[in-house]
Parts: C-alpha cells; sequence; structure tokens
C-alpha cells in the first residue's frame, strides 16, 4: 500500500476514534487537544493526527482558540437553539422530498428502526434510544431525500453536534413517548408518498423538541 493511502487510512481511522469519544463525552466539551498526547496514545504520526483534526473541526466538533490550542467543543444553549431552527427548515424539506423519492425497501428500514426503539422503551423505563436509533431514524429520512446538497448540511455537517448533544441531554420519558409517535406519524405520510404532510409533521416534531429543551433547561 503507498505512503500516502496508508495515511489517508490512518487518519480515517483516527477521526472516527476521536469523534467518536467527542460524541460520547468520553472526551469532555473544552478538553484541549494534546497532539504528542494524542500520537503516543494511539500509536500514529502527527501528519494523519492533524489530518484527523481537521476534518473534527470541519463536523463543528473542535475549534481552535487564540491561545489556547485546539479544544472540544462546548455545547452552549444559544447553538443548540439555532441548530433546531436550521433542523427546522432543513429537515421539513428533507421529509417532503423523502415522501417523492422514499422507496418501499427505505420505508420499512424507518419501521424496522421504530420496532427497535420500541422494544428499548419497554425495557428502559421510556427512554427512547437515543444514540443510535433516534438519529439514525432522522439520518434516514434525510438520505431518503435523494438532495446531496441537504444531505451534505445535514448529515455531515450537523449530525454529530445533534448527536453529543442528544447523549449530554436525554429525553424525559413523557418526551420519549411523544417523539415516538411523531416518528410513527411520519412514516404513514412517506409511506402514503404526502410530501406536504410530511414536512408539516417533521417541522412540528422539531420544534416540540426545541421547546421541550428550552423548557427543561429553565426549570
Amino acid at each position: 500500500m503507498a505512503i500516502g493511502a496508508t495515511e489517508n487510512t490512518l487518519g480515517s481511522h483516527i477521526t472516527e476514534t476521536l469523534r467518536n469519544a467527542i460524541v460520547c463525552g468520553e472526551i469532555k466539551p473544552g478538553t484541549k487537544l494534546s497532539e504528542p498526547k494524542l500520537a503516543k496514545e494511539y500509536s500514529i504520526s502527527r501528519g494523519p493526527l492533524r489530518e484527523a483534526i481537521r476534518r473534527l473541526e470541519s463536523m463543528k466538533l473542535v475549534k481552535y482558540v487564540p491561545r489556547g490550542g485546539v479544544r472540544v467543543t462546548t455545547l452552549e444553549l444559544p447553538q443548540v437553539i439555532e441548530i433546531y431552527h436550521i433542523r427546522e427548515a432543513l429537515e421539513g424539506k428533507a421529509a417532503a422530498l423523502a415522501a417523492r423519492n422514499i422507496t418501499d425497501e427505505g420505508v420499512d428500514k424507518l419501521k424496522h428502526l421504530l420496532d427497535l426503539a420500541q422494544k428499548h422503551m419497554a425495557t428502559s423505563g421510556g427512554a427512547y434510544l437515543q444514540a443510535d436509533v433516534d438519529i439514525d431514524f432522522h439520518y434516514q429520512v434525510i438520505q431518503s431525500s435523494g438532495n446531496q446538497m441537504l444531505i451534505h448540511t445535514l448529515c455531515e455537517e450537523l449530525y454529530y453536534l445533534i448527536r453529543m448533544y442528544r447523549y449530554q441531554a436525554a429525553l424525559q420519558p413523557s418526551r420519549s413517548h411523544n417523539a415516538f409517535k411523531e416518528h410513527q406519524h411520519l412514516v404513514l405520510a412517506l409511506e402514503q408518498r404526502d410530501e406536504e404532510l410530511a414536512e408539516l409533521i417533521m417541522r412540528k416534531h422539531i420544534v416540540r423538541a426545541r421547546e421541550n429543551i428550552e423548557k427543561q433547561l429553565k426549570s
């Protein structure tokens, strides 16, 4: 294997490793990423490591702080609310396009995700399976839109920030139940290929999620 190809493979691997550690909270918000320490910990050279950090920066999971080095992003309430406003508009459109373009197999996949979520809720006191199923449900809807610009913006630029927030703030059981029902309604709209209804359901779903965040934080 060529040296360049090897470095790209190592860069992708370390990007995924660091990304998951940041999203899951193993590397805490605000933590400074030390290149020497990370290079030693993961037995990797500086080249692939720096490429991984650049990729993490493009995902907005880390940022350069003047005289503070590279630090893990700390999500503040105003930023979270901004993300949800963006999601409301863009995911609403993605849902409408998904109703037009989704395949029968795509609908079946969403139903399967809901089945997994329902089983998890039944054994976890009503908690939605946030880390994988909830966000992946939205991910699959967005992918089904067929619009590459929407897919890039939502699934690459915002996806991991949303997952990061979900790990930090689990839904209350009451909101989990409502979110699950809203997902069910969306699948029905997609199955019926009703673009207008799918967009309306998705927008209201995200508005309610944002309002729930604001309510929890105020209390």
